[in-house]
C-alpha cells in the first residue's frame, strides 16, 4: 500500500513538473508579442456559480479567491506586473445584512491569508493596495487592509490593487474633493485631478475584463479606461483558466496598435 501511495505522488510530481514547463513555453511564446501590464478584472458570477453547482452560501465567492490565487499566479508567470480585481462596491453594502456580513469575514480571512510567509503575495513579491474608501469598511477589515499594504510595501515585482468600497463616482468625487482643498484658489488641472485618484498608484489598465458574459462596467474606472479593451467571456468568474487568460492575450496583441493609436489622440 505505502509503495503504491509514494509511486502515485511521485507520477502527481512528474504530471506537475509537466504541466509547469508546458505553460513557461507557452508564456515564452506570447511574449513574443506585447505583454500587458496591468489586467483589471470585475469578479462577476460567483454566486451564479454557487447556484449552478448546488454549493452552499458564500462557497461561490471562496470558489472565485481560489480562481483569484490561480489566474495571479499566470498572469505573474507571464510578466504582467499590475493586477486590479473589483473586490467589493459601495453599491454591494445594499445587499442582505447577512451577505454582507459573509463576505466581509470571507474577505478578512483572505486578506489574513494573503500576508503569511507561503502565500503567493511572497512568493512572487507582490506589493498589495487596497484602493476605495476604506473607511466604510468595518474596523477589522480595515484595519487588516492596512496591515497587508504595510507588510508588503517592499515588495515592488508586482502589484495587486485591490478595490473594496470603490466605485468610480466616489474616486472621482473624492478626488476632485481633495484637489479643491489643495488649491483654494486658481484653477484645478487635470494633473491635479489624476493625483488624487484612488488608481493614481498604478497606470491605466490596458485590459478590462468582465466575466459571465456581462458587458456593464458597474461604476469601475470609468476615469482608466477610454482606451482599453473591454472583454466580457462568457465563463463564471470562478471558471476563468488559463485558456481564457491566453485568448485575452492574443486578442490584447491583435488590437494592441489600435489601442496605442487610439491613446495617443487622447494625450
Amino acid at each position: 500500500m505505502e509503495r503504491n501511495t509514494n509511486s502515485s505522488n511521485i507520477i502527481v510530481r512528474l504530471f506537475g513538473s509537466w504541466v509547469s514547463y508546458m505553460r513557461k513555453c507557452l508564456f515564452q511564446v506570447l511574449s513574443v508579442g506585447p505583454v500587458p501590464s496591468h489586467l483589471a478584472f470585475i469578479l462577476d458570477g460567483n454566486r451564479r456559480y454557487a447556484r449552478k453547482w448546488g454549493l452552499g452560501e458564500g462557497m461561490g465567492h471562496r470558489a472565485g479567491f481560489l480562481s483569484l490565487m490561480t489566474l495571479m499566479k499566470y498572469c505573474y508567470e507571464l510578466g504582467v506586473k499590475y493586477i486590479t480585481v473589483y473586490a467589493f462596491s459601495i453599491d454591494n453594502f445594499k445587499r442582505k445584512p447577512d451577505e454582507v456580513q459573509g463576505v466581509m469575514d470571507l474577505m478578512l480571512e483572505k486578506i489574513e491569508g494573503l500576508v503569511k510567509e507561503e502565500s503567493i503575495v511572497n512568493q512572487y513579491g507582490v506589493r498589495v493596495e487596497f484602493v476605495g474608501n476604506l473607511k466604510l469598511l468595518s474596523e477589522p477589515v480595515r484595519n487588516a487592509a492596512e496591515k497587508a499594504m504595510r507588510i508588503t510595501a517592499h515588495n515592488n515585482r508586482a502589484i495587486l490593487l485591490i478595490a473594496v468600497a470603490y466605485t468610480s463616482t466616489d474616486e472621482i468625487a473624492h478626488a476632485a474633493h481633495q484637489s479643491c482643498l489643495d488649491r483654494k484658489e486658481g484653477v484645478i488641472r487635470l494633473s491635479d485631478v489624476e493625483r488624487h485618484m484612488y488608481m493614481g498608484v498604478a497606470p491605466d489598465p490596458e485590459i478590462l475584463v468582465r466575466t459571465s458574459g456581462e458587458t456593464r462596467l458597474s461604476n469601475f474606472l470609468l476615469w482608466q479606461t477610454s482606451s482599453s479593451l473591454l472583454s466580457s467571456p462568457k465563463a463564471l468568474w470562478p471558471e476563468m483558466g488559463l485558456r481564457h487568460l491566453v485568448w485575452l492575450v492574443l486578442n490584447f496583441q491583435r488590437v494592441q496598435p489600435y489601442l496605442d493609436t487610439t491613446k495617443k489622440k487622447l494625450l
